[in-house]
Protein backbone atom coordinates (compact mmCIF):
# COMPACT_ATOMS: atom_id res chain seq x y z
CA UNK A 1 0.00 0.00 0.00
CA UNK A 2 1.50 3.48 -0.98
CA UNK A 3 1.39 5.90 1.18
CA UNK A 4 -1.75 8.34 1.03
CA UNK A 5 -1.16 11.73 -0.28
CA UNK A 6 -1.95 13.97 2.37
CA UNK A 7 -1.60 18.11 3.33
CA UNK A 8 -0.10 19.13 6.21
CA UNK A 9 -2.19 22.53 6.65
CA UNK A 10 -4.91 21.17 8.98
CA UNK A 11 -3.19 18.73 11.34
CA UNK A 12 -6.52 18.38 13.64
CA UNK A 13 -8.78 17.77 11.14
CA UNK A 14 -10.22 16.55 7.81
CA UNK A 15 -6.39 15.24 7.16
CA UNK A 16 -5.71 13.97 10.22
CA UNK A 17 -8.89 11.64 10.40
CA UNK A 18 -8.32 10.58 6.73
CA UNK A 19 -4.15 9.20 8.39
CA UNK A 20 -6.18 7.81 10.50
CA UNK A 21 -8.44 5.55 8.76
CA UNK A 22 -5.48 4.84 6.26
CA UNK A 23 -3.43 3.94 9.32
CA UNK A 24 -5.48 1.50 10.52
CA UNK A 25 -6.16 -0.03 7.38
CA UNK A 26 -2.73 -0.61 6.80
CA UNK A 27 -2.07 -2.42 10.36
CA UNK A 28 -5.14 -4.31 9.48
CA UNK A 29 -3.76 -6.30 7.06
CA UNK A 30 0.27 -6.31 8.22
CA UNK A 31 -0.71 -7.73 12.03
CA UNK A 32 -3.15 -9.43 14.31
CA UNK A 33 -5.53 -6.97 16.53
CA UNK A 34 -4.35 -7.39 20.40
CA UNK A 35 -6.08 -10.17 22.44
CA UNK A 36 -7.85 -8.85 25.38
CA UNK A 37 -6.40 -11.27 27.43
CA UNK A 38 -2.52 -11.81 27.13
CA UNK A 39 -1.07 -14.79 26.40
CA UNK A 40 1.15 -14.70 29.51
CA UNK A 41 2.41 -12.27 32.33
CA UNK A 42 2.53 -8.92 31.22
CA UNK A 43 6.64 -7.23 30.34
CA UNK A 44 6.96 -4.79 32.64
CA UNK A 45 9.95 -4.44 33.20
CA UNK A 46 12.00 -0.88 32.69
CA UNK A 47 15.19 -2.10 30.79
CA UNK A 48 14.48 -5.40 28.99
CA UNK A 49 16.85 -8.51 30.44
CA UNK A 50 17.76 -10.84 28.03
CA UNK A 51 20.31 -12.93 26.57
CA UNK A 52 21.95 -12.06 23.61
CA UNK A 53 20.41 -14.71 21.21
CA UNK A 54 16.83 -13.34 23.00
CA UNK A 55 18.00 -9.78 21.93
CA UNK A 56 18.43 -10.68 17.83
CA UNK A 57 15.16 -12.02 17.90
CA UNK A 58 13.55 -9.21 19.15
CA UNK A 59 15.70 -7.07 16.86
CA UNK A 60 15.12 -9.45 13.64
CA UNK A 61 11.19 -9.03 14.36
CA UNK A 62 11.43 -5.30 15.02
CA UNK A 63 13.31 -4.38 12.00
CA UNK A 64 11.34 -6.98 9.88
CA UNK A 65 8.14 -4.65 10.53
CA UNK A 66 9.88 -1.16 10.82
CA UNK A 67 11.01 -1.75 7.20
CA UNK A 68 7.24 -2.46 6.21
CA UNK A 69 6.39 0.36 7.79
CA UNK A 70 9.19 2.82 6.31
CA UNK A 71 8.06 1.67 2.89
CA UNK A 72 4.30 2.04 3.53
CA UNK A 73 5.03 5.84 4.62
CA UNK A 74 4.00 5.21 7.91
CA UNK A 75 7.81 5.83 9.25
CA UNK A 76 9.98 8.97 9.71
CA UNK A 77 6.72 10.57 9.13
CA UNK A 78 8.14 14.50 11.06
CA UNK A 79 11.02 14.60 9.19
CA UNK A 80 11.27 16.71 5.52
CA UNK A 81 10.88 14.79 2.48
CA UNK A 82 14.45 15.66 1.10
CA UNK A 83 15.44 13.92 4.51
CA UNK A 84 13.77 10.75 3.86
CA UNK A 85 10.34 11.31 6.02
CA UNK A 86 6.98 13.24 4.84
CA UNK A 87 7.01 16.25 6.87
CA UNK A 88 4.53 15.73 8.34
CA UNK A 89 3.64 16.99 12.08
CA UNK A 90 3.62 15.23 15.02
CA UNK A 91 0.35 14.30 15.60
CA UNK A 92 0.56 11.89 12.92
CA UNK A 93 3.27 9.97 14.21
CA UNK A 94 1.03 10.19 17.60
CA UNK A 95 -1.60 8.52 15.45
CA UNK A 96 0.42 6.11 14.30
CA UNK A 97 1.75 5.19 17.56
CA UNK A 98 -1.40 4.63 19.02
CA UNK A 99 -2.98 2.85 16.16
CA UNK A 100 0.10 0.60 16.68
CA UNK A 101 -1.32 0.04 20.66
CA UNK A 102 -4.60 -2.13 19.26
CA UNK A 103 -2.16 -4.55 17.53
CA UNK A 104 0.22 -7.05 17.55
CA UNK A 105 3.08 -5.68 16.53
CA UNK A 106 6.61 -6.41 17.68
CA UNK A 107 7.65 -4.61 20.39
CA UNK A 108 10.46 -1.97 20.04
CA UNK A 109 13.52 -1.75 22.00
CA UNK A 110 16.18 0.82 23.12
CA UNK A 111 18.42 0.30 19.26
CA UNK A 112 15.39 1.23 17.44
CA UNK A 113 14.50 3.41 19.39
CA UNK A 114 17.80 5.22 19.42
CA UNK A 115 18.42 4.29 15.57
CA UNK A 116 15.30 5.99 14.31
CA UNK A 117 14.45 8.34 16.61
CA UNK A 118 17.82 10.10 17.71
CA UNK A 119 20.40 8.99 15.33
CA UNK A 120 18.71 8.65 12.37
CA UNK A 121 17.09 12.37 12.58
CA UNK A 122 20.22 13.89 13.46
CA UNK A 123 22.15 12.54 10.61
CA UNK A 124 19.40 13.77 8.22
CA UNK A 125 19.65 17.52 10.08
CA UNK A 126 23.03 17.90 10.36
CA UNK A 127 24.73 15.58 7.63
CA UNK A 128 25.87 16.32 4.50
CA UNK A 129 24.47 15.26 1.31
CA UNK A 130 26.68 12.01 1.12
CA UNK A 131 25.75 11.51 4.73
CA UNK A 132 22.46 11.50 4.44
CA UNK A 133 22.46 9.45 1.27
CA UNK A 134 24.60 6.88 2.58
CA UNK A 135 22.97 6.77 6.33
CA UNK A 136 19.71 8.59 7.25
CA UNK A 137 17.32 6.56 4.98
CA UNK A 138 19.25 3.35 6.12
CA UNK A 139 18.77 3.99 9.63
CA UNK A 140 15.07 5.16 9.59
CA UNK A 141 14.34 2.15 7.84
CA UNK A 142 16.98 0.04 10.74
CA UNK A 143 18.95 -1.75 7.73
CA UNK A 144 21.49 0.02 9.87
CA UNK A 145 21.18 0.31 13.52
CA UNK A 146 23.00 2.64 15.51
CA UNK A 147 23.61 3.82 19.09
CA UNK A 148 24.99 7.20 20.84
CA UNK A 149 28.12 7.65 22.38
CA UNK A 150 27.79 10.45 24.85
CA UNK A 151 28.11 9.54 28.57
CA UNK A 152 31.58 8.66 29.82
CA UNK A 153 32.75 7.98 33.55
CA UNK A 154 33.60 11.65 34.68
CA UNK A 155 31.04 13.33 32.19
CA UNK A 156 27.24 12.09 32.54
CA UNK A 157 25.37 14.73 34.17
CA UNK A 158 28.04 17.31 33.11
CA UNK A 159 28.35 16.13 29.32
CA UNK A 160 30.07 18.92 28.23
CA UNK A 161 33.21 17.91 30.73
CA UNK A 162 33.79 14.76 28.08
CA UNK A 163 37.25 14.24 27.47
CA UNK A 164 37.24 11.61 25.09
CA UNK A 165 39.73 12.99 22.36
CA UNK A 166 39.42 13.59 18.71
CA UNK A 167 42.95 14.53 17.22
CA UNK A 168 43.65 15.40 13.33
CA UNK A 169 45.30 12.78 11.57
CA UNK A 170 46.05 13.54 8.16
CA UNK A 171 42.81 13.69 6.41
CA UNK A 172 40.96 11.94 9.02
CA UNK A 173 40.87 11.67 13.24
CA UNK A 174 42.35 9.55 15.25
CA UNK A 175 39.92 8.61 18.34
CA UNK A 176 41.22 7.36 21.92
CA UNK A 177 38.90 7.71 24.76
CA UNK A 178 35.86 5.58 26.38
CA UNK A 179 31.97 6.12 26.74
CA UNK A 180 29.82 4.57 29.08
CA UNK A 181 25.96 3.39 29.04
CA UNK A 182 25.48 2.93 25.35
CA UNK A 183 22.27 1.34 24.93
CA UNK A 184 22.67 -1.61 22.71
CA UNK A 185 26.17 -0.98 21.38
CA UNK A 186 27.24 -5.05 21.19
CA UNK A 187 24.14 -5.20 18.34
CA UNK A 188 24.76 -1.40 16.57
CA UNK A 189 26.28 -0.76 13.46
CA UNK A 190 27.48 2.67 13.88
CA UNK A 191 27.91 5.01 16.78
CA UNK A 192 27.26 9.03 17.16
CA UNK A 193 30.38 10.03 19.12
CA UNK A 194 30.79 12.98 21.23
CA UNK A 195 34.86 13.82 21.24
CA UNK A 196 37.20 16.91 21.98
CA UNK A 197 38.85 18.73 19.48
CA UNK A 198 39.68 21.84 20.64
CA UNK A 199 40.75 21.36 24.76
CA UNK A 200 41.66 24.98 24.04
CA UNK A 201 38.21 26.29 23.95
CA UNK A 202 35.52 26.09 27.00
CA UNK A 203 34.22 22.33 27.30
CA UNK A 204 30.95 23.56 25.75
CA UNK A 205 32.61 25.00 22.11
CA UNK A 206 35.82 22.24 21.59
CA UNK A 207 33.23 19.47 20.40
CA UNK A 208 32.82 17.69 17.25
CA UNK A 209 29.99 14.78 16.37
CA UNK A 210 31.15 11.89 14.64
CA UNK A 211 29.26 8.61 12.95
CA UNK A 212 31.76 5.98 13.34
CA UNK A 213 31.49 2.20 12.56
CA UNK A 214 31.81 0.17 15.38
CA UNK A 215 33.48 -2.59 13.76
CA UNK A 216 37.00 -0.39 13.63
CA UNK A 217 39.76 -1.65 14.62
CA UNK A 218 40.26 -0.24 18.18
CA UNK A 219 36.58 -0.29 18.97
CA UNK A 220 36.33 -2.48 22.14
CA UNK A 221 32.30 -3.10 23.50
CA UNK A 222 31.64 -4.61 27.43
CA UNK A 223 28.41 -5.00 28.50
CA UNK A 224 27.04 -3.51 32.05
CA UNK A 225 25.08 -6.23 33.77
CA UNK A 226 22.11 -4.68 35.90
CA UNK A 227 21.30 -5.43 39.28
CA UNK A 228 17.52 -6.28 37.55
CA UNK A 229 19.84 -8.94 35.68
CA UNK A 230 20.36 -7.93 32.14
CA UNK A 231 22.44 -6.13 30.08
CA UNK A 232 20.92 -3.67 27.86
CA UNK A 233 23.76 -1.12 28.31
CA UNK A 234 27.71 -1.34 27.30
CA UNK A 235 30.81 0.43 28.03
CA UNK A 236 32.84 1.16 24.86
CA UNK A 237 36.44 1.51 24.48
CA UNK A 238 38.27 3.53 21.95
CA UNK A 239 41.71 3.05 21.41
CA UNK A 240 43.62 4.64 18.67
CA UNK A 241 40.64 4.54 16.29
CA UNK A 242 41.21 5.92 13.26
CA UNK A 243 38.22 7.61 10.79
CA UNK A 244 37.95 9.68 7.52
CA UNK A 245 36.65 13.36 7.79
CA UNK A 246 33.82 12.37 6.10
CA UNK A 247 32.39 10.43 9.45
CA UNK A 248 32.66 14.12 11.05
CA UNK A 249 28.85 14.95 11.22
CA UNK A 250 28.35 18.75 11.12
CA UNK A 251 31.16 21.57 11.25
CA UNK A 252 33.95 20.86 13.68
CA UNK A 253 32.67 22.56 17.12
CA UNK A 254 29.29 21.79 16.48
CA UNK A 255 29.20 19.43 18.29
CA UNK A 256 27.59 20.57 21.66
CA UNK A 257 24.33 21.81 18.93
CA UNK A 258 24.10 18.59 17.61
CA UNK A 259 24.21 17.20 21.28
CA UNK A 260 21.33 19.12 22.30
CA UNK A 261 19.02 18.09 19.59
CA UNK A 262 19.85 15.06 19.54
CA UNK A 263 18.99 14.79 23.42
CA UNK A 264 15.79 16.73 23.14
CA UNK A 265 14.65 14.11 20.43
CA UNK A 266 15.44 11.89 23.69
CA UNK A 267 13.40 13.45 26.29
CA UNK A 268 10.53 14.29 24.06
CA UNK A 269 10.14 9.90 23.06
CA UNK A 270 11.00 9.46 27.19
CA UNK A 271 7.98 11.82 27.89
CA UNK A 272 5.51 10.53 25.26
CA UNK A 273 2.29 8.67 25.74
CA UNK A 274 2.40 6.04 23.60
CA UNK A 275 6.28 4.50 24.84
CA UNK A 276 5.46 2.02 26.86
CA UNK A 277 7.83 1.36 29.98
CA UNK A 278 7.22 -0.58 33.14
CA UNK A 279 4.22 -1.01 34.52
CA UNK A 280 0.79 1.20 33.78
CA UNK A 281 -1.56 2.62 36.28
CA UNK A 282 -3.99 0.38 34.66
CA UNK A 283 -1.83 -2.81 35.52
CA UNK A 284 -1.07 -1.06 39.09
CA UNK A 285 -4.93 -1.16 39.93
CA UNK A 286 -4.86 -4.49 38.73
CA UNK A 287 -2.41 -5.63 41.29
CA UNK A 288 -4.20 -3.70 43.72
CA UNK A 289 -7.09 -5.96 43.33
CA UNK A 290 -5.24 -9.22 42.56
CA UNK A 291 -4.15 -8.83 46.26
CA UNK A 292 -7.69 -7.92 48.32
CA UNK A 293 -6.13 -4.13 49.16
CA UNK A 294 -8.30 -2.44 46.58
CA UNK A 295 -10.49 -1.42 49.11
CA UNK A 296 -8.31 0.35 51.59
CA UNK A 297 -8.60 3.78 51.45
CA UNK A 298 -4.87 4.38 52.14
CA UNK A 299 -3.90 2.36 48.54
CA UNK A 300 -6.75 4.17 46.81
CA UNK A 301 -5.42 7.81 47.71
CA UNK A 302 -2.06 6.08 46.62
CA UNK A 303 -3.70 4.92 43.42
CA UNK A 304 -5.36 8.10 42.80
CA UNK A 305 -2.16 10.28 43.09
CA UNK A 306 -0.32 8.24 40.67
CA UNK A 307 -3.37 8.49 38.19
CA UNK A 308 -3.48 12.13 38.77
CA UNK A 309 0.66 12.50 38.07
CA UNK A 310 -0.29 9.74 34.83
CA UNK A 311 -2.87 12.40 33.59
CA UNK A 312 -0.85 15.56 33.77
CA UNK A 313 2.37 13.53 32.19
CA UNK A 314 -0.37 13.20 29.70
CA UNK A 315 -1.76 15.97 29.06
CA UNK A 316 2.18 17.65 29.44
CA UNK A 317 2.87 15.13 26.53
CA UNK A 318 0.19 15.95 24.52
CA UNK A 319 1.17 19.69 24.83
CA UNK A 320 4.50 18.98 23.70
CA UNK A 321 3.15 17.28 20.43
CA UNK A 322 0.72 19.70 19.80
CA UNK A 323 4.12 22.50 19.76
CA UNK A 324 5.46 20.15 17.40
CA UNK A 325 2.79 19.81 15.01
CA UNK A 326 2.38 23.79 14.65
CA UNK A 327 6.00 23.89 13.72
CA UNK A 328 7.83 24.88 16.84
CA UNK A 329 10.47 23.25 19.23
CA UNK A 330 9.60 21.20 22.06
CA UNK A 331 12.30 22.99 23.85
CA UNK A 332 11.75 22.51 27.91
CA UNK A 333 8.32 21.58 27.83
CA UNK A 334 10.29 18.27 26.63
CA UNK A 335 12.18 18.19 30.23
CA UNK A 336 9.00 18.65 31.84
CA UNK A 337 7.21 15.95 30.28
CA UNK A 338 10.36 13.36 31.02
CA UNK A 339 10.34 14.50 34.59
CA UNK A 340 7.19 13.33 34.85
CA UNK A 341 7.47 9.87 33.37
CA UNK A 342 10.48 9.22 35.45
CA UNK A 343 8.52 10.22 38.40
CA UNK A 344 5.47 7.96 37.32
CA UNK A 345 7.65 4.64 37.04
CA UNK A 346 8.99 5.08 40.28
CA UNK A 347 5.90 6.21 42.12
CA UNK A 348 4.21 2.75 40.29
CA UNK A 349 7.48 0.92 41.30
CA UNK A 350 6.73 2.36 45.13
CA UNK A 351 3.48 1.38 45.16
CA UNK A 352 3.83 -2.13 43.69
CA UNK A 353 6.38 -2.78 46.35
CA UNK A 354 3.81 -1.78 49.40
CA UNK A 355 1.13 -4.03 47.99
CA UNK A 356 3.39 -7.34 47.48
CA UNK A 357 5.30 -6.63 50.66
CA UNK A 358 8.19 -9.51 51.00
CA UNK A 359 7.02 -10.97 47.74
CA UNK A 360 8.30 -7.89 45.63
CA UNK A 361 11.77 -9.75 46.74
CA UNK A 362 11.32 -13.40 46.99
CA UNK A 363 7.95 -13.92 44.53
CA UNK A 364 8.83 -16.42 42.27
CA UNK A 365 5.67 -16.25 40.12
CA UNK A 366 6.19 -14.80 36.68
CA UNK A 367 3.41 -12.28 37.28
CA UNK A 368 4.86 -11.52 40.61
CA UNK A 369 8.23 -10.87 39.27
CA UNK A 370 7.27 -8.82 36.31
CA UNK A 371 6.66 -6.62 39.49
CA UNK A 372 10.05 -6.82 40.45
CA UNK A 373 11.69 -6.23 37.23
CA UNK A 374 9.78 -3.18 37.35
CA UNK A 375 10.72 -2.01 41.00
CA UNK A 376 14.69 -2.71 39.68
CA UNK A 377 14.53 -0.73 36.63
CA UNK A 378 12.71 2.00 37.46
CA UNK A 379 15.27 3.87 39.49
CA UNK A 380 17.30 3.57 36.60
CA UNK A 381 14.64 6.00 34.70
CA UNK A 382 15.66 9.04 36.52
CA UNK A 383 18.64 9.01 34.99
CA UNK A 384 18.43 7.76 31.02
CA UNK A 385 17.85 10.80 28.66
CA UNK A 386 18.95 13.28 31.42
CA UNK A 387 18.90 13.08 35.32
CA UNK A 388 15.75 14.45 36.81
CA UNK A 389 18.07 17.33 38.67
CA UNK A 390 19.47 17.84 35.23
CA UNK A 391 15.58 18.17 34.12
CA UNK A 392 14.86 20.64 37.08
CA UNK A 393 17.91 23.04 36.03
CA UNK A 394 16.34 23.10 32.52
CA UNK A 395 12.84 23.98 33.59
CA UNK A 396 14.21 26.59 36.78
CA UNK A 397 16.55 28.63 33.93
CA UNK A 398 14.22 28.57 31.12
CA UNK A 399 10.96 28.41 32.43
CA UNK A 400 10.80 29.71 35.96
CA UNK A 401 13.59 32.09 34.94
CA UNK A 402 15.54 31.47 37.90
CA UNK A 403 19.19 32.36 38.03
CA UNK A 404 21.66 29.74 36.52
CA UNK A 405 23.88 27.31 38.90
CA UNK A 406 27.48 29.07 38.75
CA UNK A 407 29.59 27.69 36.66
CA UNK A 408 33.05 28.72 37.34
CA UNK A 409 34.57 26.65 33.81
CA UNK A 410 32.30 28.36 31.44
CA UNK A 411 34.26 30.60 29.91
CA UNK A 412 37.73 28.75 30.55
CA UNK A 413 39.41 26.33 28.52
CA UNK A 414 38.68 23.37 29.21
CA UNK A 415 42.49 22.34 29.17
CA UNK A 416 42.63 24.63 32.02
CA UNK A 417 39.81 22.51 34.31
CA UNK A 418 42.55 21.09 36.62
CA UNK A 419 45.13 24.04 36.97
CA UNK A 420 44.76 25.73 40.60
Amino acid sequence: MSAPALSTTDPGGSDLAVFRTEVREWLSGSAAPKSATPSGPADLAVFRNLSDDEERRLLDAAREYRRKRYDAGYGALTLAAEHGGRGLPASYASEVARAELEFDVPPSTELISVTTGLVGPAVAMFGTDEQREAYARPLLRTDLLACQLFSEPGAGSDLASLSCRAVRDGDGWRIDGQKVWSSGARFADLGMLLARTDPDLPKHKGITAFLIPLDAPGVEIRPIRQMSGGASFNEVFLNDVRIPDSARLGDIGQGWKIAGATLSFERTASGSVTRKKGGSVDELVGLAQQVGAAGDPVVRQQLADVYIRAELRKATADRVARAAAAGRSPGPAASVGKLMASDVLVKIGEIAADLLGNDIAVATDPSRFAWTEHLLGSPGYRLAGGTDQIQRNIIGERVLGLPPEPRADKDRPFSARDRR
